[in-house]
């Protein structure tokens, strides 16, 4: 673009470029999304095994533990409490925030000791670990569920902790968003694996 000045010069207008924001991925949410998809293939190789085995034969049935179903309802209601918890984070409700956290890491405990007693029945049964592959791929899938939530638990006390500090408002939401993303995933998870184990026995 130019124009001329009052001497009848052309001065030619060079237009400045505004600097365009730089799209970026909050650390925290990338690492969750990482661990997410590591382990959707860690099960999806797991359960792909699975049905490679169960082909093959000496394949033994047993009944699934009633408290197995009751666990799953109760890890339902535990990502309910979660939504809400975020929720109450955008609304900078503090106070909420903590009750629903304090409800959902309550829950996913109660979640981890029914597994642990559907295990006790399992051994009931006589289904052991080292026995059957059946029984054996029961407890890996469970087992290995039982750890991420674990993690996920670890997860939910630092928001815990993070929301008494008042280290967290609508302004600063990561650490639940983040939260949530987990707690709902690992939900999901196990919805699929008992679905999965059900269907597949």
């Amino acid at each position: 673009m130019s124009n001329k000045n009052i001497k009848g010069e052309t001065v030619v207008n060079v237009g400045v470029q505004e600097a365009q924001p730089v799209l970026s991925v909050n650390k925290w949410k990338f690492i969750i999304w990482l661990f997410i998809i590591t382990v959707v293939m860690l099960f999806a190789s797991q359960t792909s095994a699975y049905l490679v085995r169960r082909a093959e034969g000496n394949w033994a049935e047993f009944t699934i533990p009633t408290i197995f179903w009751f666990s799953t309802l109760v890890l339902i209601v535990s990502s309910v409490s979660m939504h809400f918890s975020l929720i109450a984070a955008k609304s900078n409700n503090i106070g909420k925030l903590k009750i629903y956290v304090a409800i959902t890491s309550f829950f996913g405990l109660v979640f981890l000791l029914m597994q642990y007693l559907g295990w006790q029945d399992l051994q009931n049964q006589g289904i052991y670990l080292k026995g059957n592959p059946s029984g054996s791929f029961f407890y890996i899938f469970t087992g290995l569920h039982m750890v991420h939530l674990a993690l996920g638990l670890g997860i939910l006390f630092a928001t815990f902790i993070m929301a008494f500090r008042l280290k967290i408002d609508s302004e600063n939401t990561i650490l639940v968003e983040v939260c949530a993303t987990a707690w709902h995933f690992l939900d999901i998870l196990w919805l699929y694996l008992f679905v999965f184990l059900l269907y597949f026995r």
